[in-house]
C-alpha cells in the first residue's frame, strides 16, 4: 500500500513524535504517583544520567521503569509486529537498531546493579490495573530479587 501523504508531510508528522512525556508515560506516572511512589524522571540520579535514560528512576530501590511504545521497540504484540510497507527496509533496520540499543542499555543498567521493568504500551491499553499490580510487585520486591511482572528485555528477532 502506498503512502497517502507526501514525503514532506510524512517527515513533519514523524518529527512531532515525542520521546519524553508521552501519553503512555504520563499514565504510568499518574498510576504510580497515586499509589504513593516517588521517582525521578528520564534517567536523573545524583551520580549523573543512567544508560538509556529510563523514564522513571526509583534511586533508593535501584529500580528503573521504561515505558515503551510497541511499534518503536518491536514488541511481540500485534502492534509491535506490524511493519510499514513503505520504505520497509529502512524501518526494519531502524527498529532492529532500536532493539539492540535497548538491549545494550538494559545490560549496562543491570551491570551497575539496577533492576529494569519495561511497561509496554499495549499492556497499558489492555489492562491498566494489571500493569499497576505488576509495577507494584516489581517495586516492592527486595533489591536483588528477580524482576516481577515486566518483560526484562525486548523480544528476540523473528
Amino acid at each position: 500500500m502506498a503512502d497517502t501523504v507526501s514525503r514532506e508531510q510524512r517527515s513533519r508528522n514523524m518529527s512531532r513524535i515525542r520521546g519524553k512525556n508521552t501519553q503512555p508515560e504520563l499514565v504510568v506516572r499518574r498510576l504510580l504517583h497515586r499509589a504513593g511512589y516517588r521517582y525521578r524522571l528520564h534517567g536523573a540520579t545524583a551520580g549523573g544520567p543512567l544508560p538509556g535514560r529510563p523514564d522513571l528512576v526509583f534511586a533508593g530501590r535501584r529500580k528503573v521503569v521504561f515505558v515503551n511504545g510497541c511499534f518503536w521497540h518491536s514488541h511481540s504484540c500485534r502492534a509491535g509486529q506490524r511493519a510499514p510497507s513503505t520504505n520497509s527496509e529502512f524501518w526494519a533496520d531502524k527498529r532492529e537498531r532500536t532493539r539492540l540499543r535497548d538491549q545494550r542499555q538494559q545490560e549496562a543498567l543491570r551491570a551497575q546493579g539496577w533492576q529494569v521493568f519495561i511497561a509496554w504500551e499495549c499492556r497499558l491499553k489492555e489492562s491498566p490495573s494489571a500493569l499497576e499490580e505488576q509495577l507494584r510487585a516489581f517495586l516492592e520486591a527486595p533489591p536483588g530479587s528477580p524482576p516481577g511482572g515486566g518483560e526484562p528485555s525486548p523480544p528476540e528477532p523473528a
